[in-house]
């Protein structure tokens, strides 16, 4: 299959939803500050530079959109938890995360982003329960796979998808550094994108 997100480019950067217009269709990555939303944007599109990435977290503090295609939209949001700012900017970032999660009819998808190694955290969960509670369509994505010991990655995978209630198929399994699990996770965003 063609790759249907290699021109993926930056368009937009916004504080709040309701600045940012409509388009055709959009998928959404959120997840912990550090987990990795930016490589993994990065890898995705097979363009290194596009997203920024800092060994700083919470270096991403505006709602970033990327056009993929015609109106079709991936979404990089803030990271929640810990982060590097001023405390009162940071406290504004769930408004901004849950006002962008309600007010986009066309979200087709949010792809909740874990650390492989670390499992989920409390905030993840939390993220979990209210994207449960609002009946939003989400997959959960376990990032940096490849700090996963090769002995242990079986065995992890299973103990990350039941801590969540899930079986192991359902925890998309990526290293952005390693390349693994890319192809299958860009051909499911191109699908919910309607790209193919």
């Amino acid at each position: 299959m063609r790759h249907l997100l290699r021109h993926a480019r930056f368009l937009i950067s916004a504080p709040d939803a309701k600045q940012l217009g409509p388009c055709h269709a959009e998928v959404a990555l959120v997840g912990r500050s550090n987990v990795g939303k930016s490589s993994l944007l990065n890898a995705v599109t097979s363009q290194p530079q596009l997203a920024r990435i800092s060994r700083t977290p919470g270096r991403t503090r505006l709602i970033n959109v990327f056009l993929a295609g015609p109106d079709r939209w991936i979404v990089d949001l803030p990271g929640y938890g810990y982060a590097a700012g001023p405390r009162a900017e940071s406290d504004t970032w769930q408004a901004m995360i849950e006002g962008y999660l309600l007010g986009r009819p066309t979200l087709r998808m949010v792809y909740v982003l874990v650390d492989a190694e670390v499992g989920p955290t409390a905030l993840d969960r939390q993220m979990l329960t209210w994207l449960h509670h609002v009946s939003m369509p989400h997959r959960i994505v376990a990032t940096k796979a490849d700090q996963v010991k090769p002995g242990r990655q079986v065995a992890r995978r299973r103990d990350v998808a039941a801590t969540l209630g899930l079986a192991p198929d359902e925890v998309a399994w990526v290293s952005s550094k390693k390349g693994r699990g890319l192809t299958e996770l860009r051909n499911e965003m191109a699908a919910l994108l309607e790209l193919l």
